[in-house]
């Protein structure tokens, strides 16, 4: 297959420590902001693509759209996004940032900041590189019927 007993232990827990480890770090600096680690994701998914369907959103940040459509309801409570009906799909929702998510992205963005440096200083440019690829590979690899 490729790969040793210990990296097949080791390569769940190393995730799931890296995972943690970022999602704590955010969390912190961005919980005076009222802002979630995993909506500023959301939000800055819809920085990248303008105006999503609340479906596409979902795969774009690899979580169901329970969970997507329970964020939204905040972030729209707070004035960062808003949602429209389709133009072509009546069941359907765009979402788009406002011009005060734009602005409390950017924000977070900022405040991020600190955590993105500390992370990429522990790598070369080539490794993190490298790593992003291997886990986009890895994602794929483990969520073939996801579309």
């Amino acid at each position: 297959m490729g790969y040793s007993i210990a990296s097949e232990r080791g390569l769940p827990l190393a995730l799931r420590a890296a995972y943690m480890a970022l999602h704590r770090s955010t969390e912190a600096a961005f919980a005076e902001h009222g802002v979630t680690a995993d909506q500023f994701v959301l939000l800055l998914a819809l920085q990248e693509n303008r105006s999503l369907t609340q479906r596409e959103l979902a795969e774009r940040i690899w979580s169901d759209s329970s969970t997507v459509r329970a964020m939204l309801v905040l972030l729209e409570k707070n004035g960062y996004v808003k949602r429209a009906s389709h133009p072509e799909d009546s069941r359907a929702k765009m979402v788009e940032l406002t011009d005060e998510g734009k602005r409390k992205l950017r924000k977070l963005w900022k405040v991020g900041q600190t955590i993105r440096d500390q992370m990429y200083s522990s790598l070369s440019d080539k490794e993190s590189l490298r790593l992003i690829e291997s886990l986009q590979k890895v994602a794929r690899s483990l969520d073939r019927d996801r579309k």
